[in-house]
């Protein structure tokens, strides 16, 4: 009998947490598993990585590979022959020819043009800041290199502007009021995508609030590009608008998450509470 009673009250224990987790596998099967992309290979490494990781490789250019790996570029599957051309799956003698398309380094004033094939709205603004201007005007103004820097690429956040790296060309005064205008939009961009990656980890579908984000910090650091203090202070209340959009329907999915675990937590105390009464009643039945 106390066997008997062990198996069903530990039954319904497992049923109980089966419960609660059930709304959280379908989440995660559509999330990770159904989606079109879902395991796809990371980005494929050819012979590039092959000759950059060789012991004949430069010592310059050995840790190249290293720092491209920890790049943005390498999370998004941007490879190598994505911006030097070549042909990664040719031999290393025929990759890195004119003829198969690669470009090598590009010349200091042609960084912008080459980093703008992908990040077009970008380049757009760049060209028309002073930034650009001076590039174009005197070849020595800075490029998308002097700020981003090249193969360790990291996300972009605020953090870039700093008295180390815009001092290279002039007073950090200048781009400490750039700094001040960007920085609650940026700041509160920033926490909006820690709270839908918290989500994520929870198995949570956020692709479109995602999708929503990514556009609004897109277009904002395009008019950032400008390098347009008045222009970035007179869009920042649309911007505004639209991160409050995005924080409504956050708030919308967490609501609804903090249903389900609650809901979740009474099943498992019901199944609880009755295995409890069962054991009872089988005790008294027994007696």
């Amino acid at each position: 009998m106390k066997r008997l009673v062990f198996v069903f009250t530990l039954l319904l224990v497992l049923s109980a947490l089966a419960v609660a987790e059930a709304g959280y596998r379908d989440l995660f099967r559509k999330q990770f598993i159904d989606e079109p992309w879902a395991g796809a290979p990371i980005v494929k490494e050819g012979v590039c990585i092959e000759c950059h990781t060789s012991k004949l490789m430069k010592p310059d250019y050995l840790k190249i590979p290293q720092e491209w790996k920890m790049s943005i570029h390498y999370k998004n599957n941007v490879s190598c022959h994505d911006c030097h051309g070549g042909n990664p799956n040719d031999s290393a003698i025929s990759c890195s020819t004119p003829h198969s398309g690669f470009i090598g380094t590009p010349k200091y004033d042609e960084v912008p043009q080459l980093c703008g094939k992908c990040h077009i709205g970008i380049l757009k603004s760049y060209l028309i800041s002073g930034h650009g201007k001076a590039l174009k005007a005197k070849r020595r103004g800075p490029n998308c290199v002097t700020c981003h820097g090249s193969h360790s690429i990291q996300k972009a956040n605020i953090d870039i502007i700093n008295s180390v790296r815009c001092t290279q060309c002039h007073s950090y005064n200048r781009a400490r009021i750039m700094k001040q205008a960007l920085f609650l939009t940026e700041k509160r961009m920033s926490d909006l995508d820690k709270e839908i990656t918290a989500l994520k980890a929870q198995g949570v579908i956020t692709n479109n609030i995602d999708k929503r984000l990514f556009r609004t910090q897109a277009e904002f650091r395009t008019i950032f590009h400008t390098v347009d203090v008045s222009l970035v202070k007179k869009r920042t209340g649309e911007f505004s608008r639209k991160l409050d959009v995005i924080s409504k329907a956050l708030d919308k999915v967490s609501s609804q998450l903090s249903f389900r675990k609650n809901f979740s937590a009474f099943l498992f105390m019901l199944f609880l509470a009755m295995g409890i009464v069962v054991v009872i009643l089988i005790h008294k039945g027994s007696d």
